[in-house]
């Protein structure tokens, strides 16, 4: 059994590995993309995470989960990777990355209305509000800075984007309210399995595999792929579905406003992207609403 402090640092390295890993996620996926389409590119992801930890799970002889467990996992496998990340990847094709962001930076508050709306009836208070409102704010500084205005915004992308952020909150929920195999081996290992799968089949019925030019894959790609896999699939993201019973939802979801703000940082860093003042005053509203929720919510 752990002890309270030993529990604390490890929700606080658990939220350093959502905020910064997957924050590192758009320019690893930036980089992948160059040689991958977008739904094979998640698909060997999430697959080959899968069967890493498939293995782990194996050779430490953990616990086999229960027929329910093994559903429960795939289900949030599919709302997750599938409904969340592979229709993000599928709807970047028609909405520029940064309207995207903004979007999808609505899962903290989805998340908000579910809790209210559904078993917990948890109405959020006026801190929760304000922190809410202060990330979204921030997030649409951050996504319309140097935009056209005149610019023709895609309908059914956004509409995409707007069932993958939705995707997203019901799959954090569930995660939380079901049962799920006691194993965080196997049941992030299933829920990789499930949504790499399903993603392939989304890139067969595309004919992705005919766009790759899989002789010519740069040195720069794999790495990021490996990236992916490695800090985002298998740390990250295990990371985030441990979070998501240690904490309060809403809080644990909260990525949602912090990886654009680190993705953006790297950005400059590594890719010599421009980073305005208008980005900076963005990031210290998207940080207020962050302590906001931090020191306001419990568990």
């Amino acid at each position: 059994m752990r002890n309270a402090k030993q529990t604390k640092t490890l929700i606080i390295l658990a939220f350093f590995a959502v905020y910064v890993f997957w924050g590192g996620t758009y320019l690893g996926m930036k980089f992948a993309l160059e040689s991958f389409p977008p739904f094979i590119m998640a698909g060997i992801r999430h697959f080959t995470a899968g069967v890493i930890l498939t293995s782990i799970a194996y050779f430490k002889k953990e616990t086999f989960p229960k027929f329910n467990e093994i559903r429960n996992a795939a289900i949030v496998g599919t709302l997750l990777l599938v409904g969340g990340n592979g229709l993000v990847a599928f709807a970047e094709v028609r909405v520029p990355s940064s309207i995207a962001s903004l979007i999808i930076a609505a899962v903290p508050i989805w998340i908000s209305i579910l809790n209210w709306v559904g078993n917990d009836r948890k109405r959020p208070g006026i801190w929760e509000t304000l922190a809410l409102s202060l990330g979204i704010l921030g997030i649409a500084l951050m996504a319309f800075q140097g935009q056209d205005t005149s610019q023709n915004i895609d309908l059914l992308g956004i509409v995409i984007l707007l069932i993958a952020s939705l995707s997203w909150s019901f799959g954090s929920l569930f995660s939380r309210n079901q049962s799920m195999p006691k194993s965080s081996f196997y049941s992030v290992s299933i829920q990789m399995l499930t949504g790499g799968l399903l993603l392939f089949i989304l890139s067969l019925s595309l004919q992705e595999a005919q766009t790759v030019e899989w002789l010519a894959i740069t040195p720069k790609a794999l790495w990021a792929m490996l990236y992916l896999i490695f800090f985002g699939s298998i740390l990250a993201y295990t990371a985030y579905l441990w979070l998501l019973k240690q904490v309060n939802p809403t809080l644990a979801s909260t990525n949602a406003f912090v990886n654009p703000v680190v993705a953006l940082g790297l950005g400059w860093f590594f890719a010599n992207e421009r980073l305005s003042t208008q980005a900076l005053f963005a990031s210290i509203l998207i940080v207020i609403a962050v302590v906001i929720l931090t020191f306001k919510k419990g568990k």
